[in-house]
């Protein structure tokens, strides 16, 4: 019998490695655009490492604020190409990873690390770019008695994460990605970057068309 708040759930089925890498190839703005700009994480939610695309299955973790043990249960866990994604409840007094923790990450394979909380060692990992993403930084290290769980619902900035979505970040910020909408998601994107690189090509000749503006403020009331 598992304990609820103190367990460890098995990963479902993650999904296709190719959808992974064709998601991966969209920004986040189109990708969000296309899932009617509510499904992304907060703002305050931002990439700390220096450069580096972040897409792989969520291998979710929910800890208790200011405590690691679970998350480095997780990096033991987690199969190569998985994000681990941490909901500590936004508390910003510990730091749950370092930069200890990215590295074993990073050499286990695992694609990244989300956190609605704290990290520390932010110099090291913004140096590098194995992708890490959080709320806020502390020097102050965390605790390791749990409880915590792993393989459940998440919440990260108001975002809520199922175990094996398709988490992808970038400069913009970080959405994921519910596995059964994945292709058609990924299919809305691909039809509005080719929509806006005409617009783009448009512009550079000089050649765009703005009569929207204003037909779009008469149908709002406003005398243009």
């Amino acid at each position: 019998m598992t304990t609820p708040g103190f367990r460890i759930l098995p990963m479902p089925q993650r999904p296709a490695r190719a959808l992974v890498a064709a998601l991966a190839e969209m920004v986040t703005p189109h990708l969000s655009d296309n899932m009617s700009r509510r499904c992304g994480a907060a703002a305050a939610i931002r990439p700390m490492h220096r450069a580096g695309k972040l897409a792989g299955p969520a291998f979710t973790v929910k800890a208790a604020p200011g405590d690691n043990l679970l998350v480095h249960k997780a990096i033991d866990l987690a199969e190569p190409g998985d994000v681990i994604v941490v909901d500590a409840g936004g508390a910003l007094e510990q730091a749950i990873i370092g930069e200890i923790m990215a590295a074993w990450a990073a050499k286990r394979g695992v694609a990244g690390i989300v956190i609605d909380g704290a990290i520390r060692d932010a110099g090291a990992i913004a140096a590098g770019t194995f992708p890490v993403y959080a709320r806020g930084v502390t020097h102050r290290g965390p605790y390791k008695n749990g409880p915590g769980e792993i393989g459940v619902p998440v919440a990260i900035g108001g975002m809520v994460v199922q175990p094996g979505d398709i988490v992808i970040g970038d400069e913009d910020g970080l959405l994921a990605v519910p596995q059964a909408d994945g292709e058609a998601v990924l299919a809305a994107a691909r039809e509005q970057k080719q929509k806006e690189e005409a617009t783009l090509k448009a512009i550079a000749a000089g050649a765009i068309d703005r009569k929207w503006v204003d037909e779009t403020l008469r149908a709002r009331g406003c005398s243009v």
